[in-house]
């Protein structure tokens, strides 16, 4: 028997499969479930148990994950008859880690209590890379009581995990994270597009940005991917223009208007009808790439 916890995780997509994988390679028992069952064929093959249902999933699991793209696939997989909350015995710890809004957060956390089950909301910052390697932080919300008994399962899967309060306050500080960063790649797409419409060689003025004040690690990362065209998905575009609404609408509950979170967000749904939503969000670059050749011509 091993002496680990059993693990559910709900969601295997880039993110919620690259988790299943570092688990499985630490020797957790896991259960997983996802809507497309193939998703779990591999994982099937290291050892994991592929579920029908995320209550036959969380049947058993001492913690369980969901990793999904927004409220309403969250509402999906934990409520109902066949739902997470339905499998899970009292006393299971709950760690919803996608990016979603603090209400339906709070709402969740309710629906685990009445099941006598603990809820932290967790998401996370990294991408692809990160899940892979371990290396992601969690920024959690929910008593700390429970963290404490999550630390062994989040301790695989992180470089740190960054306690921020109550139930919700990982989910605030998640979309205002992505707020920011959404902001940081449109700006960038736009400050490119700009370059290459003029006579200023790309790879210097790129350089004068990335090593300059406006270099962040984000900005570095995604000037290299908007300059070879690699666009191939560490984070979705359409999941970035998901979670910059999410961000302006709980923003706008408190009097707060994110005018440069709206700008980005509208870019952002653009570059979705423009056919850019499932490459990764620094596809943007390519709509406004796109409006400048209309333009020349």
């Amino acid at each position: 028997m091993s002496s680990k916890p059993r693990v559910a995780i709900l969601g295997l997509g880039i993110m919620g499969g690259g988790m299943a994988g570092r688990l499985l390679g630490e020797k957790f028992p896991l259960s997983v479930y996802n809507r497309s069952r193939q998703r779990g064929e591999p994982l099937a093959a290291l050892g994991a148990t592929v579920c029908a249902t995320p209550r036959e999933a969380a049947r058993g699991a001492e913690v369980v994950i969901a990793m999904l793209a927004d409220d309403d696939a969250s509402k999906n997989v934990w409520l109902g008859p066949e739902g997470a909350l339905a499998g899970a015995a009292e006393g299971t710890i709950l760690i919803e880690s996608s990016t979603i809004s603090p209400g339906w957060v709070r709402e969740l956390s309710a629906a685990a209590t009445a099941r006598g089950c603990e809820l932290l909301d967790a998401p996370v910052t990294g991408s692809k890379p990160q899940t892979a390697a371990g290396q992601l932080l969690f920024l959690v919300g929910g008593p700390n009581a429970v963290l404490e008994r999550a630390r062994p399962v989040l301790a695989v899967l992180s470089r740190d995990v960054v306690h921020l309060g109550p139930v919700g306050s990982g989910a605030l500080m998640k979309l205002i994270n992505n707020f920011v960063s959404g902001v940081q790649a449109v700006a960038l797409a736009e400050a490119l597009a700009l370059i290459e419409r003029t006579s200023l060689d790309p790879a210097t003025a790129l350089s004068v940005i990335t090593e300059g004040a406006p270099g962040s690690p984000l900005v570095k990362l995604l000037s290299k991917r908007m300059t070879t065209r690699d666009f191939s998905p560490n984070f979705l575009l359409k999941l970035m223009a998901k979670d910059l609404k999410y961000a302006i609408d709980e923003a706008a509950s408190h009097l707060v208007p994110l005018a440069t979170g709206t700008a980005a967000q509208q870019t952002m749904r653009q570059a979705m009808e423009a056919g850019l939503g499932d490459e990764d969000f620094s596809a943007v670059v390519e709509l406004l790439r796109r409006l400048n050749q209309s333009a020349a011509h």
